[in-house]
């Protein structure tokens, strides 16, 4: 297989997984391709003008320098450029304006002679998304950079023997305590830039999978698989994930009758869970992977982000959207009997959510939701994966 052929199939297989929504983890495993249903042209147009007026907020408030927000952070210029690439409304042939342009050439200049892409701190956060970014440009002369900033990832992976921590990825800027967020991030990246280093001699560095497999094992609140003092027992928190071993974002819960102190799973980390499980390849009939679908349907909500209440709900949309996308859940049939249709349900909250200007803004600061880029940026994103699947 020539390079053009070899990236051509990279930019198909990335495309159809992430971008247009129909991948699926199979029983194997992996993701494969499976069809989406019958369209709704009604919605899809609804959901298009959102899209349309999301990206017109977006072209209208970029730093004439090429960034989005902060020039310090180039994950949320990547973030957005995602939400360019991803537009089902884009001619695919048509050339790019020249903010497009020039956002590329700002995530050109964040590249660090160590193969990460940031700026000054957040490494594996940015260096993570901005793969993402550049993988979406279809740009055969991008893949040394891919190469070099994947092996930069690798070499973000704790390796602690027998320490709970052992496996993770952290932020990457001298602070080694991993957690599921950056976690999540870098194994998306490395996932979907496989291709780039097969075949390759001398071979490339890859990340030890089963190691961190293990790492997300220590974060599920599950006791078959997780026998640390923290795990809970109770059904509304079994299943589900923390932040990193022995934290929670969602803070703990105290059993009256036996003094035990659990630490309590909450939604966007569980939903980045599930996402993890899928890009380290685990079956679907595996029962850390059954255990967290079950946990997901039992907490299902568009209201907020359970256990967090409106902190990082944007972020958990977006995720939510990612997740059950990928694993192909077309309706989610909750633990009361009742079966929704997520993607029109989330849909139409977030068209009620969207701003007179176009933008998306989160009330809670948490998580740098006040920040309109970044929120309509996951806001188009989630829309976008909606789309392809209604």
């Amino acid at each position: 297989m020539n390079a053009r052929s070899f990236a051509l199939r990279l930019k198909i297989t990335f495309w159809l997984a992430i971008c247009l929504g129909t991948a699926r983890m199979s029983s194997a495993g992996s993701i494969n391709l499976a069809p989406a249903r019958e369209p709704d042209i009604s919605f899809r147009n609804e959901l298009q003008h959102a899209i349309d007026r999301g990206l017109g907020w977006l072209q209208t408030n970029q730093n004439s320098n090429g960034w989005w927000s902060t020039e310090a952070h180039p994950a949320v210029t990547g973030l957005v450029l995602m939400s360019f690439q991803g537009n089902p409304g884009r001619n695919a042939g048509q050339p790019q304006p020249p903010s497009i342009e020039r956002a590329y050439h700002y995530l050109l200049t964040s590249v660090q002679p160590d193969g990460g892409i940031y700026r000054s701190n957040l490494n594996t956060y940015n260096t993570s998304v901005c793969m993402m970014a550049l993988l979406a440009a279809e740009k055969p002369e991008y893949d040394p950079i891919l190469v070099k900033a994947r092996r930069f990832l690798v070499g973000q992976q704790n390796h602690l023997a027998g320490d709970p921590l052992d496996g993770g990825i952290g932020y990457g800027d001298n602070r080694t305590r991993p957690d599921m967020g950056n976690t999540l991030f870098a194994l998306e990246a490395l996932y979907y830039t496989k291709q780039l280093i097969q075949d390759k001699s001398p071979a490339e560095p890859d990340l030890d999978w089963n190691a961190a497999i293990k790492f997300l094992q220590n974060c599920q609140n599950l006791p078959s698989v997780n026998s640390a003092s923290w795990v809970a027992d109770d059904a509304k928190n079994v299943g589900g994930f923390v932040y990193y071993p022995g934290n929670s974002n969602a803070g703990s819960v105290t059993n009256a009758a036996t003094g035990k102190v659990a630490l309590r799973s909450y939604g966007s980390v569980s939903y980045d869970g599930l996402l993890s499980y899928i890009y380290a390849d685990l079956k679907q009939d595996d029962q850390r992977v059954t255990a967290l679908m079950k946990w997901l349907k039992s907490n299902y909500t568009i209201e907020e982000n359970p256990g967090m209440q409106q902190q990082g709900v944007y972020y958990y949309y977006h995720t939510m959207a990612k997740a059950l996308a990928t694993a192909q859940v077309a309706d989610l049939k909750l633990s009361d009997g009742r079966t929704v249709n997520w993607r029109r349900e989330l849909g139409l909250k977030l068209l009620n959510l969207q701003q007179r200007d176009g933008s998306w803004v989160n009330t809670e600061n948490r998580w740098w939701e006040k920040d309109p880029a970044l929120v309509t940026a996951y806001s188009v994103l989630a829309l976008e994966l909606i789309y392809r699947g209604i």
